[in-house]
């Protein structure tokens, strides 16, 4: 293929979504040092704030170390360049209390996301930031959980709204690259703005699947510095600017400087390094969001049945973000059948 060194918008959201593997405990500093790093590599868009978005910390879902006005200002401050984003979820983030405070704090993109079936929960938010002069994209999270038609008809909502590009989350990494294609190259087709993708790793096709989405019109593409995400992690940013390089496409990162900024966040930033591990495998095959891992394997643990099914039954019954309470129920009734009456 032809790319006549096509750009390629990338944003890292390795200080939100990684902020899922630390259990939301990055700190300022964390936050100021990989933000001036990012900078100096000329990475466009650098997300902060909550694993699950602004507002978003509490006792259901973890909260993190710092608010969310301390993330927004220590990134502001040390981003000269780079343009700050945030991911908002409506429900988590309301109008007056938490976006509009945000857009004052000088968030330059704001990514205003749903479930793939429920875009309509998008619109006050996005309308909000366009009449604020801000830029928004629609995010469609679970986006494997659905077909092409029903996809474009949610990303269709979001377009109306006012949302400037769209992008589809392989939140649970369960996306093979012919999945990708089929989707993205429909959704360029159908709608008059850009599309994104945000891949997970969970089955270690982070790199092939964001690879497919451009090749198939995709014009923008989330990585994270050494996969730095939930569960098994995201696309690889430092490995996909060297990639797309190789490929041809223009991304505007210099690659010396963000394998500084992979090397800084692995130093810096994380625990552990992001690995496919036995779980995360068997999360991207069932499709569920591989943030329920830890409750998975504790109630697993407590009813005495294997993990692995609760997964797949979890994934049977298309569990999204909310229902964690039908963990306990599936591993309660897996139980109960493993010794054939009630447990």
């Amino acid at each position: 293929m032809n790319t006549e060194k096509r750009r390629i918008t990338i944003s890292d959201p390795s200080l939100r979504d990684g902020n899922h593997a630390v259990a939301h405990q990055l700190s300022a500093d964390q936050i100021a040092e990989y933000c001036r790093a990012a900078d100096k590599a000329g990475v466009p868009i650098v997300e902060v704030g909550h694993g699950n978005g602004l507002a978003a910390s509490s006792l259901l879902v973890g909260q993190s170390a710092i608010d969310d006005h301390t993330i927004m200002s220590t990134a502001r401050a040390n981003l000269q360049h780079s343009r700050l984003g945030i991911h908002v979820i409506p429900g988590f983030a309301t109008i007056e209390r938490d976006l509009k405070p945000a857009l004052d704090c000088g968030v330059d993109v704001v990514r205003v996301a749903s479930h793939c079936t429920e875009a309509d929960i998008t619109q006050r938010h996005i309308a909000y930031c366009r009449s604020r002069g801000t830029t928004v994209f629609g995010v469609l999270m679970m986006s494997h959980m659905v077909e092409k038609e029903p996809l474009f008809e949610e990303a269709r909502k979001m377009e109306n709204y006012g949302a400037e590009a769209i992008v589809l989350m392989d939140s649970a990494g369960s996306y093979l690259p012919d999945d990708v294609r089929r989707k993205v190259s429909y959704l360029v087709e159908q709608l008059s703005i850009p599309v994104g993708f945000h891949a997970h790793n969970n089955l270690g096709m982070g790199i092939a699947n964001s690879v497919a989405a451009i090749e198939s019109g995709a014009t923008m593409v989330d990585g994270c510095s050494r996969g730095f995400g939930a569960g098994a992690g995201n696309a690889q940013l430092e490995v996909l600017v060297a990639v797309l390089d190789r490929m041809g496409y223009e991304t505007g990162i210099d690659l010396y400087a963000m394998l500084d900024a992979a090397d800084l966040a692995e130093r810096k930033l994380m625990k552990e390094i992001p690995t496919v591990k036995s779980i995360s495998i068997v999360s991207g095959l069932a499709g569920v969001f591989s943030g329920f891992v830890k409750p998975v394997q504790r109630l697993a643990s407590e009813f005495g049945v294997d993990a692995r099914d609760v997964f797949f039954e979890l994934g049977r019954r298309k569990i999204i973000a909310g229902q964690e309470d039908l963990i306990i129920e599936v591993a309660s009734e897996l139980a109960a059948r493993r010794t054939g009456g009630a447990h």
